[in-house]
């Protein structure tokens, strides 16, 4: 487990999308990202993370890309992802092991941006 306060793990967020494909990150719009230090339970619930059944180390809350009919975008909220601090430094031995762990999940979130299923970002790579 590695600890990080705060502001290192923010600038460990900012180092791991560094590592995101730019093409990737051009093509987002009216996404926000935001960090927690837990997931709430309704953000498990919503994730379908039962109590104890592993960490929920992201979360993509929002409108798909491929789903945003011609309406979108008037007024709409921004889609927000979220990273976990907590759960992705439960996991990492590191401070490395923790930017790779927020690249793959931003990797993952943004996956869903673009309207990918779980099974299909498992196949990428991008747990």
């Amino acid at each position: 487990m590695t600890h990080l306060s705060r502001e290192q793990f923010e600038d460990a967020v900012g180092e791991a999308l560094d590592g995101v494909p730019q093409r990737f990150l051009d093509r987002l719009d009216n996404v926000v990202f935001q960090v927690e230090d837990e997931p709430s339970p309704e953000q498990l619930a919503q994730a379908c993370v039962a109590h104890g059944e592993g960490e929920l180390l992201g979360l993509y809350v929002g409108i798909a890309l491929p789903d945003r009919g011609e309406g979108y975008g008037w007024g709409a909220l921004p889609d927000q992802i979220f990273l976990f601090s907590g759960p992705i430094q439960r996991l990492s031995h590191s401070r490395e092991q923790v930017i790779e762990q927020i690249r793959v999940t931003l990797l993952h979130e943004i996956g869903h941006y673009f309207g990918l299923d779980d099974a299909r970002l498992h196949e990428l790579g991008w747990g």
